[in-house]
């Protein structure tokens, strides 16, 4: 599976999951189980080496914006939902998190940024197909620590300075 199609996977699961990021990693798992395992194999490495890419501070900060804080596990679901949101919301957010402000047409807190289930869904689905656990991807591990400078959560100003697109947009009032 290229880059391509590991791409139009997310696109058309979240197309036909109308953006529910629950429904979304369902129909990527009966997407999943219509490929061979070796492909599902190829999109979980897809999926892992875009959210290793994506553990950065200056994203976690714009993670704290949008969901009004964001702890460890939140931020781990943040980048599952991130990748879910297709390429081009992806990497315009890698490029420059504050420009999620005009990427998103809107932020719902109670039903986007948590995409756990899109992060097992090569899982399930490779276990559905061949009755065993996935083996290791063989990728290098995420950074013990995020990429980039730390960012206070904690400081409202600095992250309306940091981020003013989204904190203008999306920021809990």
């Amino acid at each position: 599976m290229d880059e391509t199609e590991f791409w139009e996977l997310i696109d058309s699961s979240r197309e036909g999951a109308e953006g529910d990021p629950e429904e979304q990693a369902d129909l990527l798992v009966e997407r999943l189980v219509q490929l061979d395992p070796d492909s599902v194999l190829d999109f979980a490495r897809h999926f892992e080496a875009r959210y290793n890419r994506a553990y950065r501070w200056d994203l976690w900060g714009a993670a704290a914006v949008l969901l009004g804080g964001a702890s460890d596990d939140a931020f781990d679901y943040f980048r599952c939902w991130l990748i879910g949101q297709g390429r081009e919301v992806f990497e315009g957010a890698l490029h420059d998190p504050d420009d999620l402000a005009e990427l998103l047409d809107d932020f719902d807190e109670e039903i986007d940024g948590d995409g756990e289930e899109l992060g097992y869904a090569a899982d399930e689905a490779y276990e559905q197909l061949t009755g065993v656990v996935a083996p290791d991807l063989g990728l290098p591990p995420q950074p013990t620590e995020p990429l980039g400078s730390p960012v206070d959560f904690e400081d409202d100003e600095a992250l309306a300075a940091r981020y003013p697109e989204l904190w203008d947009r999306f920021a809990p009032r």
